[in-house]
Formats: C-alpha cells, sequence, structure tokens
C-alpha cells in the first residue's frame, strides 16, 4: 500500500512498504542515524546495531514503511500493528512505532513527520486499535516534537529500561489515543 505523496518545498515525498531490494540501505539509515546520534551506548560494537541493520527479521514481523523522495530512501520505521515479537510496549489493542530513523542528508524535509502520519492512519484502520504507543530515547528531541507535534502525550508510568543490568538506559513513552 502505498500512501498519497506530500509536497514539501519542491520534494515529494511517498510513503510505502518497504520492498526487499531496499532493506540493506534502510539498515544501513537506521544503524548510521542512531550511530551519528549517539544512541548506542556501546557505538560500533553495541549488540542493537545488528537489530537496527536486520529489516528483513523486521520485515517478517511487522511492517516496514520507507520514505521515498527522486528515487532514494530517505528513512524509514517499523509498523507494529498488534503484538507479536517485534512489540516492545504494546499491550492488547494498541499498536506500536520501532526504529524510527531519517538519513542525516534528508531531516529538516518532513520525512519522519510523514513516517509518523503514515503509521497513524496504519493504527487507525486496524480493526480494535485504540492506541498507538512508542519508546524514545531522551536525546532524540527532534522525534519528540514530532510526537508531540501530532498529539502524542507522555506516558511516564509506562517507561522502561531495556537493558535492566545498566541502570542508566531508560527510554521514555508516549502514546496517542485513537
Amino acid at each position: 500500500m502505498s500512501y498519497p505523496s506530500c509536497t514539501l518545498g519542491r520534494m515529494d515525498i511517498v510513503i510505502r512498504q518497504a520492498e526487499p531490494g531496499e532493506y540493506d540501505t534502510l539498515g544501513e539509515i537506521t544503524a548510521q542515524a542512531y550511530l551519528g546520534d549517539g544512541l548506542l551506548d556501546f557505538g560500533e560494537s553495541d549488540a542493537y546495531l545488528g537489530e537496527l541493520r536486520d529489516v528483513a527479521k523486521r520485515a517478517a514481523a511487522a511492517e516496514v514503511l520507507v520514505a521515498v523522495a527522486e528515487g532514494a530512501v530517505l528513512g524509514g520505521v517499523t509498523f507494529v500493528p498488534s503484538g507479536g515479537p517485534m512489540a516492545d510496549i504494546a499491550r492488547p489493542g494498541e499498536a506500536e512505532i520501532r526504529m524510527l530513523a531519517v538519513a542525516r542528508a534528508a531531516r529538516g524535509r518532513g520525512a519522519g513527520e510523514a513516517l509518523v502520519r503514515a503509521c497513524l492512519d496504519r493504527a487507525r484502520a486496524t480493526e480494535g486499535c485504540v492506541r498507538l504507543v512508542l519508546s524514545t530515547q531522551r536525546t532524540m528531541h527532534a522525534a519528540h516534537r514530532i510526537y508531540e507535534r501530532l498529539g502524542f502525550v507522555r506516558t511516564p508510568e509506562r517507561d522502561w529500561n531495556p537493558l535492566p543490568h545498566l541502570d542508566d538506559i531508560t527510554l521514555l513513552t508516549y502514546e496517542l489515543t485513537l
């Protein structure tokens, strides 16, 4: 399914399902976004880097969307419609956004917001889905602005630590009731 393109400046951004031939590109965009923004505590040796690069694994368990403009992949996101192995915090009746990333050179053009809006559209179209949830790192300020602009609210009672043996890694959570 492809979403209508949104015109932002001179660039038309199309949001659609990732194609297998784009998995490596999107995996590298995602890995480089997390590395470049200092989001991996262990840098190049961080075990999570492999997960970020493994788009095929995500696509087998959830929906992977890409933002494309002028034939180039700008970024992507994983939409988890209802639980399963890709869900981190989703409860029954909730869909989840995971691994939103936009290439550094493409930032500020609306690709990130277009990807989140596409997830919102998909959540609204998912039968029984009443809420869209996500986890984010404290330092992802640009992403927080997108979420808040689109109506997401912080849910500090759901904040969590993916690595409990390290007490300085707490992920912030947001939700949007549909």
